[in-house]
C-alpha cells in the first residue's frame, strides 16, 4: 500500500530510534498513513530543553499537532487518534468484543513484555542518566526476568492463533514488535525454546511496516 499524506497541516515530532515513536511509524505503514514528521533531536536533549516542553512537559515523543495546534502525545494515543480518522483496518478491533480483546492483550503486551524490556533501557542506559533516578539492580532483575515473560506469550500462543490478540493482527502486534525490536538493541533475545513466539516473530518480521 502506497502511503498517502493524512493531512499537510498535522506534524508527528518523533525520534526515529525511539521505541515509541516507532510504534507509530509501524501503525502508519499498516495504515498507509503518512504525515509531515519534525525530527526531534533526542540525543542531543532537544526534549528537555524549554521550547519543547511547551509541546510536551514530560520531553518526550512522539507528539502529533493537529491541524488546530493540539498536541497529543502517548503513542497509543496518537494511534486510537488515526484509528478514528482512518478505520480501516481496524487495528483497535471492529466490534465490542475485538475491541475488548485487543486492549487487554494491548495492556498485556506493555505491562509483562514491553515494559519489562523498556526498563531494562531506562535503568541502564547513559541518556536517562540524571532523567531518571536509575536503579541498576532493578535493570539486572529486569533482564533476567524477560525470558520468562516471553515464556509466558509462548504459551498463550501454543492455540496456534497466527495474531497476538486472535485472528486479525492488531495493536497489540504492534506492541509486541516494538518490543521484540527493543530486546535486539538491548541484547535480550528470544530464547530458542519458544517456538510459538518464533512462529509469531517470523511473521512480524516479514510485514513491510516492520521496516516502517
Amino acid at each position: 500500500m502506497e502511503p498517502c499524506i493524512l493531512s499537510d497541516k498535522m506534524k508527528l515530532y518523533e525520534f526515529p530510534y525511539a521505541p515509541n515513536p516507532r510504534r507509530v511509524r509501524i501503525f502508519m505503514a499498516e495504515k498507509g498513513i503518512d504525515l509531515p514528521r519534525v525530527a526531534v533531536d533526542v540525543l542531543g536533549k532537544e526534549t528537555r530543553t524549554a521550547e519543547f516542553s511547551k509541546i510536551n512537559s514530560l520531553g518526550q515523543v512522539p507528539v502529533l499537532q493537529l491541524e488546530d495546534g493540539t498536541l497529543i502525545s502517548e503513542s497509543v494515543a496518537i494511534c486510537r487518534y488515526l484509528e478514528e480518522l482512518r478505520p480501516a483496518p481496524a487495528l483497535f478491533g471492529s466490534d465490542a468484543k475485538s475491541r475488548a480483546q485487543v486492549e487487554m492483550w494491548n495492556r498485556r503486551m506493555e505491562s509483562e513484555i514491553f515494559g519489562t524490556i523498556g526498563n531494562v533501557g531506562l535503568h541502564s542506559d547513559e541518556f536517562f542518566k540524571g532523567k531518571i533516578a536509575q536503579v541498576p539492580a532493578f535493570s539486572d532483575a529486569q533482564r533476567k526476568a524477560a525470558p520468562e515473560k516471553w515464556a509466558w506469550l509462548d504459551r498463550e500462543l501454543a492455540d496456534g492463533r497466527p495474531f497476538i490478540a486472535g485472528e486479525q493482527f492488531s495493536v497489540a502486534d504492534i506492541t509486541g514488535m516494538v518490543a521484540s525490536w527493543l530486546g535486539g538493541h538491548l541484547k535480550i533475545e528470544i530464547p530458542a525454546s519458544l517456538t510459538h513466539v518464533h512462529r509469531w516473530h517470523e511473521r512480524m518480521r516479514a510485514r513491510p511496516s516492520w521496516s516502517a
